[in-house]
């Protein structure tokens, strides 16, 4: 008896994919609510497969498979992105089903040849503009170069209407429901946003590129099918909407403060900040990095256009949490931001100036030359850092065209 079972999706189109539960960490990016690994069972006259699973989930994906088909009919696999959550038992299931024809970009071509290190490569490879014959229907393929891989493409099926699109318009999330009509509509905001902010963000253009190719070629779509997350059959307008307004990354008027701290000194000052950002009326949220993860941090500055960053001075340099969240947010490109740095230290004090400098290479607009004090603030320094605060805040009246 076969556990799990494949979802019908339309009329020739099954989820055959993997629930992860328990995964936590996406290299780097905390996935609280798990995630899944999607793929789909296309039941055309040659019967085909689009994308696999993670390696562990491979039985799981089977199961579904068979639940449908014998395995064994599939003609044909086709690898939207070379990723190995999406390729990692792409091998087992080639030596399964011996599928007559297997297809990839030309850099996923590459990119799985790197990966297995075939002998003879059996990657047959398509471009955008081409199409992919199943006999009875046909899938035509679109190159998306760097969303979020060299290999990335996309498959439309017209007969369905449907567009498999690998990682994007993605999430991770795991549950029993496939649909994203069958899930609450905060966490499918939630969830895409910090998707897009970790996974996305450093290819905006790109994305802006797409959404409006994808406008000029007026495609049918009745289902986006992403490779992590619900299905999505309501909301499709939505979550295109989103992307486009994500990736064009318009003035809000919402500061984000994170800060790390030894005694609590640049603690102090980074409730004084928030406090000057709240009497300028801006929308604040403070994000101590003993209790936040790099990837919410990132989500919360996707939507927001004031970064503030406070770290006492160690060892003459930035505190350590401090160093790697800037790090991080600093690969991502977040752009259109304003921001300042504060800290206390002991002796010599170069965590702001060195802050100063990370900012300033995020091209983030420094509105003072940042505020830094000898151990503990007193009344003088915290009534500086309120004044920080709402010099932030101001600014972020001006470049949002005031705020109600």
């Amino acid at each position: 008896m076969d556990v799990f079972k494949a979802v019908k999706m339309t009329e020739n189109v099954y989820w055959v994919g993997a629930i992860d539960w328990a995964v936590r960490d996406f290299h780097g990016y905390s996935t609280g609510r798990g995630t899944t690994y999607n793929a789909y069972l296309i039941l055309s006259e040659k019967v085909t497969l689009i994308d696999t699973v993670k390696k562990p989930f491979f039985e799981e994906m089977m199961m579904r498979i068979s639940s449908v088909i014998d395995p064994s009919e599939i003609e044909i696999i086709v690898s939207n992105h070379s990723e190995l959550d999406h390729t990692g038992s792409l091998q087992q299931t080639m030596a399964a089903v011996k599928p007559n024809n297997v297809y990839a970009s030309p850099m996923g071509s590459r990119a799985l040849a790197a990966h297995f290190h075939w002998e003879e490569d059996p990657i047959e490879v398509v471009k955008t503009g081409e199409s992919i014959d199943l006999g009875n229907m046909t899938i035509d393929i679109i190159e998306t170069r760097m969303l979020h891989w060299p290999d990335s493409m996309v498959s439309y099926l017209p007969a369905e209407k449907v567009l498999f699109s690998q990682d994007g318009f993605g999430m991770h999330l795991a549950s029993t429901e496939r649909f994203d009509d069958e899930l609450p509509p905060s966490v499918l905001e939630v969830e895409a946003r910090k998707y897009y902010a970790n996974i996305l963000l450093p290819f905006s253009p790109l994305v802006t590129a797409l959404i409006g190719n994808l406008g000029k070629m007026e495609l049918e779509i009745d289902l986006l099918c992403p490779d992590h997350g619900p299905v999505w059959r309501s909301s499709i307008d939505w979550i295109l909407g989103k992307w486009a307004s994500w990736a064009q990354k318009k003035p809000c008027p919402k500061a984000v403060v994170i800060y790390d701290t030894m005694w609590n000194s640049t603690r102090s000052m980074a409730e004084a900040v928030m406090e000057g950002l709240t009497l300028e009326g801006v929308s604040s949220i403070m994000m101590p990095l003993r209790a936040s993860h790099i990837s919410d941090i990132a989500a919360e500055v996707l939507e927001a256009s004031a970064l503030i960053v406070g770290s006492p001075t160690i060892n003459g340099r930035i505190f350590p949490s401090v160093a790697e969240c800037m790090n991080y947010l600093g690969g991502l490109k977040p752009c259109n931001l304003v921001g300042a740095a504060f800290g206390s230290y002991g002796w010599s004090g170069e965590a702001v100036k060195e802050l100063n400098g990370l900012l300033e290479g995020m091209k983030v607009e420094l509105v003072s030359e940042g505020l830094r004090t000898v151990y503990v603030p007193d009344e003088q320094v915290l009534e500086e850092s309120v004044n920080l605060g709402r010099s932030v805040g101001l600014r972020l009246r001006e470049i949002c065209g005031g705020l109600e």
